[in-house]
């Protein structure tokens, strides 16, 4: 695997390496000793897997608040995703940017995101799945989100929203007084 740090602290992108023949390809997709270098040392808790039919769908903003933050490791195994994090730590130098990153089937990049930040996509292409991993459980109690296009945000998405479900469309803007969330950075 190979990290790459993307301009938002702790936002890491993951290209796999591969290792092909005759018979296809093999990557390893989790390493504890190399996750161990970027600083993860939480486990794993939880892992979930997502089908979205229909390109130009936006899932999100979501995230949970303490003391259920999360780390997320996002990756792509069919079609094509725009990808966004977006930095809500209270006291990030980063507070309230955004990173998108196009993950496929095509270019197995992961995206690990650090607990205290929303996370969405979009779907490029139609019939895309994402799997997540989660280093905290879900927890209906502790869940938030942020509108997919909230003015403060300013998130670029690549295609006119197509499909977004009313529970996303019902999330909040963000307010004038959001302070973001307490984690340790």
């Amino acid at each position: 695997m190979e990290f790459q740090n993307t301009s938002i602290d702790g936002l890491v992108t993951i290209n796999l390496k591969t290792f092909e023949d005759d018979r296809g390809w093999f990557a390893r997709t989790f390493c504890k000793r190399e996750f161990g270098a970027i600083g993860h040392t939480a486990e794993w808790t939880q892992m979930n897997h997502s089908f979205t039919k229909q390109k130009a769908t936006i899932r999100g903003l979501h995230y949970q608040i303490p003391p259920f933050s999360e780390v997320k490791m996002i990756r792509c195994i069919a079609g094509e995703v725009f990808d966004v994090a977006i930095d809500l730590r209270e006291h990030s130098k980063t507070f309230l940017q955004w990173h998108g990153e196009i993950l496929s089937a095509k270019n197995r990049k992961m995206l690990y995101i650090p607990a205290g930040f929303a996370h969405g996509f979009q779907t490029l292409s139609e019939d895309c799945e994402l799997i997540y991993h989660h280093t905290s459980y879900y927890e209906p109690n502790f869940e938030a989100g942020i509108r997919y296009d909230d003015p403060v945000l300013n998130v670029q998405w690549p295609l006119p929203p197509a499909l977004v479900s009313e529970r996303d469309r019902g999330l909040p803007y963000l307010s004038t007084n959001f302070k973001g969330i307490q984690v340790n950075l």
